[in-house]
């Protein structure tokens, strides 16, 4: 199995249909706003061209009304892998959302469904309320926690109210990783930021141009505004220019910042996080010799 890693715009997309055509290869997504379908444009999905030359699966599967959690993404990604390797495919996995590639190698904490009454509890309290009551209940996890990260405050202290337990020690029994089980060949791609930023400003110009019937659409359907299909990162600039809350101009400044600050958050985590053994390509994908040097970093010859 091959796994094609790195923040937004740093050629993944190109790089896994380049391996999948001379490999036999299923490209296999693992981004969390391509998984909805509502978001083709905003998520920057691979053309309908791209994905008639291979195979392309997890793309637009899911309905913006429905989130979907690493968890449910990780059952179709296996489900996705064990039919590539049935049928002699080479699943390719290619995304930039860490906590998907995690999940899906490593395996996810078994905790038990949150009480209800609990969860809407803790989610209605402000972040530095939350952060507060997580130091009197889980310090550890107060500690590791930025006062203001909103959903993993929340997340640990639902956990540990609902549970009697840390998040921490459900966390140190992982189950469901594949890593094990699997031969994986992993690529991390961390072009230099100057390049990467500015593809990251190209982008979001075309989905600000191509991207309103998306947003407009979504914003018909008057879908809860904390769905993370509505939080995308697109979403929320173009639907404050289509009420008229922004110009197309703050639209566009807004979008590329957002866009920036994403890639960037990415760039940090897939530098640090990902086992020291996988291989980082710091070139730009800029030219066939640059393509070709990405997929032998890859998979090298036998």
């Amino acid at each position: 199995m091959a796994l094609i890693a790195g923040p937004t715009a740093s050629g993944k997309s190109s790089l896994a249909l380049r391996l999948a055509e001379s490999s036999n290869g299923v490209v296999i997504n693992a981004d969390s706003a391509q998984v909805y379908r509502d978001l083709r444009v905003v998520s920057a999905r691979p053309v309908a061209g791209d994905e008639a030359r291979a195979p392309h699966r997890l793309y637009g599967i899911q309905d913006g009304a429905s989130p979907c959690s690493a968890a449910n993404w990780a059952e179709e990604a296996r489900r996705e892998i064990a039919t590539a390797h049935r049928g002699g495919q080479l699943p390719i996995l290619v995304g930039g959302t860490g906590l998907y590639i995690r999940t899906l190698i490593d395996g996810i904490a078994p905790v038990p469904d949150i009480d209800p009454r609990i969860r809407a509890e803790v989610r209605a309290m402000p972040v530095a309320e939350a952060h507060s009551a997580l130091a009197s209940e889980d310090d550890d996890a107060a500690k590791r926690l930025r006062p203001s990260d909103t959903t993993r405050v929340a997340r640990a202290l639902e956990v540990v109210r609902s549970t009697g337990r840390p998040l921490a020690e459900w966390q140190a029994h992982k189950t469901g990783g594949i890593g094990g089980t699997v031969e994986l060949s992993a690529l991390v791609l961390l072009p230099p930021r100057d390049w990467l930023y500015e593809r990251c400003d190209a982008r979001f110009e075309t989905i600000l141009s191509e991207g309103q019937d998306e947003v407009r659409d979504l914003l018909d359907r008057r879908l809860d505004p904390d769905l993370p299909v509505m939080r995308a990162i697109g979403v929320p600039e173009i639907a404050a220019w289509l009420r008229g809350e922004m110009t197309r101009g703050e639209a566009l400044d807004a979008g590329r910042i957002a866009t920036r600050r994403y890639a960037k958050r990415q760039y940090t985590w897939f530098r640090r996080q990902p086992p020291a053994q996988w291989p980082r390509f710091e070139r730009a994908l800029a030219s066939e010799a640059d393509f070709d040097a990405a997929l032998a970093c890859l998979l090298p010859p036998p």
